[in-house]
């Protein structure tokens, strides 16, 4: 082959096949068996789609979208469809919202979708006769639509089925396709998570992918043995880069489970060496601790209270480079016996070398209990427009109040008016069509990232909050919402919060319970109810949410303290443009939703928290 194998994502794939063929590239669950698959095959599989989407016509320059869930067959054809040139770009598999995934395959013009079930075809094919450049649907899981009488639907196995054939009857095609490959083209579309208006389709190139991918495991080295398990959003960039661009990197194996709702289990069978996700699923682990103590034995929830705060004194100082007195270092001993191992074997966390955090910001109370738990947890600042990651902690370096120190090779900086910027070979090369929207943010050489942030002395990014999301009360007083919600969502019983102010006389706060630990804690209580809007409006729920509130208030400052707050009735929904698909709040679209009842927490009429 005629490109230089390190310096494509394709390229990539092709070098660990001639160098380590037999060796397992990537794991599959079914039916409660893990599926090894080697590096030559993952190869052969690439090689056959790439062929096959070439005789759907798909061609340098094309976007091509694909709608899945965590398998082999999404990583297959985002790399069989950059052999082709064309541009891959995921949608969210539980995204229902038919407007904003016709506007996605719209925009893109996008002629083929590549769907994993009946369920999404089902989508693509409502939504037909309002896509004209739309030519095929092409269906993993075909059995479910065998009895569909629609002629653009196509097997996922024949689209490979025909490649092999091509290959046959025109050996040089592949190698031409691949040698036709450079860095500099763009690889993938990510949409952006569009907090404030419809998404925009970053553009990133083979270099971007891949100087990211160098980048990160020059602070953070893997090897070939390290296993990861895909779990997350495959249309999330860093799902993206950390399933293929980091993993085709350094050759290790990526595993994937049987389904969702097996993932932990799966995780602990598998043993995975690094773990990459958004503060929510954290925030969950978390919960899921606080509940599992709380039904414990009275000598567990002793041990457990008693220790933990040994532990997390003990990694306090060990962070600051403090010494530990040897009556800390022996109860620490005790608390890694008693209750620490226990508690990190049953999170599938044993053998977890990097636990990273990164895509919104985590509350330093979530962050001190993984640390407590004796995992290394690493905090990164990025954005899709940077290629994912821009600063991570070092493993030697960890701040709770920062989210790292640049990675090698990109540099950050701060405006005058505070706004954090970023340039480095990892920067996108724009928004796709949207020549306005890419001169808004890359200007001189930088990223305007759109978040308030400061670097310390050394070097350490600490990043505030959006640019227009800072607040300022009446008296001047200004505040990050963002730290406020981090701070109320470290409850077992909060699953959301969203806080408004601004220019107001008090912090109020719309708060969405945990059905699940509110719901065992009603049962513990005998208090009934039916359904989310029921137990939610219990006034024994409102003095339970009210307690944890006040709890809060004791660690923020005086004018960050939440005066009110209203319980939601609902869960806030993707639907209803309340969250993303990855559950960054839209503050905009609930603060006009909710209008009325944020008056109210304003009002004579509703009571202050004591």
């Amino acid at each position: 082959m005629g490109s230089d194998l390190g310096n494509t994502v394709p390229g990539l794939l092709m070098r660990n096949a001639e160098e380590n063929p037999d060796g397992i590239a990537l794991r599959e669950k079914k039916y409660g068996v893990w599926k090894a698959i080697s590096w030559k095959h993952y190869f052969e599989e690439v090689k056959a789609l790439s062929l096959g989407f070439h005789e759907l016509g798909i061609r340098k320059g094309d976007a091509l979208i694909f709608i899945s869930d965590n398998r082999p067959e999404w990583l297959y054809t985002e790399l069989a469809s950059m052999v082709n040139g064309a541009l891959s770009l995921g949608i969210y598999p539980d995204n229902e919202n038919l407007e904003e995934i016709k506007y996605l395959v719209g925009f893109s013009g996008a002629s083929t979708v590549i769907c994993e079930d009946q369920e999404q075809a089902d989508k693509i094919l409502k939504l037909k006769e309002a896509l004209p450049k739309l030519e095929h649907i092409v269906v993993m899981e075909y059995l479910e639509v065998r009895h569909y009488r629609e002629e653009m639907l196509l097997r996922f196995e024949d689209v490979a089925r025909k490649g092999r054939k091509v290959s046959l009857e025109k050996k040089e095609l592949f190698e031409d396709l691949f040698n036709r490959i450079d860095p500099g083209d763009v690889a993938i579309l990510s949409s952006t998570s569009g907090t404030t208006s419809r998404p925009k389709l970053a553009m990133l190139t083979h270099r971007n992918l891949l100087c990211m991918a160098q980048a990160w495991d020059s602070i953070d080295p893997t090897e070939r043995f390290f296993q990861y398990v895909s779990f997350l959003p495959t249309a999330w960039i860093g799902e993206r880069m950390t399933s293929m661009a980091r993993a085709l990197y350094r050759g290790f194996t990526v595993n994937f489970p049987e389904k969702p709702e097996t993932t932990w289990r799966d995780m602990r069978e598998i043993g995975p060496h690094l773990i990459f996700s958004p503060p929510r699923i954290w925030e969950k682990m978390l919960t899921t601790v606080q509940v599992k103590i709380q039904d414990s034995s009275r000598l567990k929830q002793w041990c457990y209270k008693g220790l933990m705060p040994v532990a997390s004194e003990v990694s306090y100082l060990k962070i600051e480079k403090k010494k530990v007195p040897l009556v800390l270092q022996f109860l620490h001993f005790l608390a890694n016996f008693l209750v620490l191992r226990k508690l990190r074997d049953h999170l599938g966390l044993s053998t977890v070398r990097y636990l990273y955090t990164g895509g919104a910001a985590i509350g330093i109370d979530l962050f001190k209990f993984f640390l407590a738990l004796g995992v290394t947890m690493k905090q990164g600042y990025g954005l899709t427009e940077s290629g994912a990651i821009a600063t991570m902690h070092r493993s030697e370096d960890i701040r709770l109040e920062s989210v790292g120190q640049p990675f090698p090779g990109i540099q950050v900086g701060v405006s005058d008016q505070g706004e954090i910027l970023i340039r480095g070979d990892t920067v996108f090369k724009g928004y796709y069509n949207d020549q306005g929207a890419t001169d808004s943010v890359l200007r001189g050489g930088w990223l305007y990232t759109g978040d308030k942030g400061y670097l310390d002395k050394d070097e350490h990014l600490i990043m505030i909050d959006r640019m227009g999301e800072v607040m300022e009360l009446s008296d001047g007083n200004e505040f990050s919402p963002q730290f406020i919600e981090n701070k109320l969502k470290f409850s077992p019983y909060i699953k959301e919060a969203v806080v408004f102010g601004h220019r107001r006389e008090y912090v109020v706060a719309l708060v969405q319970i945990d059905i699940d630990t509110v719901g065992k804690w009603a049962e513990n209580h005998n208090v009934m109810y039916t359904t989310f809007r029921d137990l939610s409006q219990k006034e024994e729920v409102h003095r339970l949410i009210q307690d944890e509130i006040v709890r809060s208030n004791k660690d923020l400052p005086r004018v960050a303290q939440v005066g009110k707050f209203l319980l939601l009735g609902k869960e806030l929904d993707p639907e209803d443009e309340e969250v993303t698909q990855t559950q960054k709040i839209r503050r905009k679209s609930i603060m006009e939703r909710y209008r009325g009842e944020i008056e109210f927490l304003y009002s004579e009429d509703s009571k202050p928290i004591p």
